[in-house]
């Protein structure tokens, strides 16, 4: 429809990209695995599943979030320019969602 409007429609698209960043928690974790494997106790497994869970399902709700609200955003900021900047509001409040999940990794990690 609007072939002046192809930069914007790909903000939604870099951040979900983004959210596969926080996924590389994971190497963290099998890094230290690999480095104390001796020492590698069930509390630490649990911590590192506890990790991966938070990191893991939070980055799967923003990207529905992500994706539910870029559909219509971009969609919808076609139709009126205007709506450009709410959706960005909320793609970053949806991004968020999977900030904290990184957080909350990165504490279980440190323990």
């Amino acid at each position: 429809m609007r072939p002046d409007l192809i930069m914007k429609s790909l903000v939604p698209i870099i951040m979900a990209g983004i959210l596969a960043i926080y996924g590389l928690v994971a190497v963290l974790i099998a890094n230290d695995i690999k480095k104390n494997i001796s020492g590698y106790t069930v509390y630490k497994g649990f911590l590192h599943f506890g990790g991966g869970l938070a990191v893991g399902l939070s980055g799967l709700a923003a990207g529905f979030a992500i994706g539910i609200v870029g559909d219509s955003g971009v969609r919808g900021s076609a139709q009126q320019p205007r709506l450009f900047i709410g959706m960005i509001l909320i793609l970053i409040f949806a991004e968020v969602l999977g900030l904290y999940g990184l957080i909350v990794a990165v504490f279980f990690y440190a323990d």
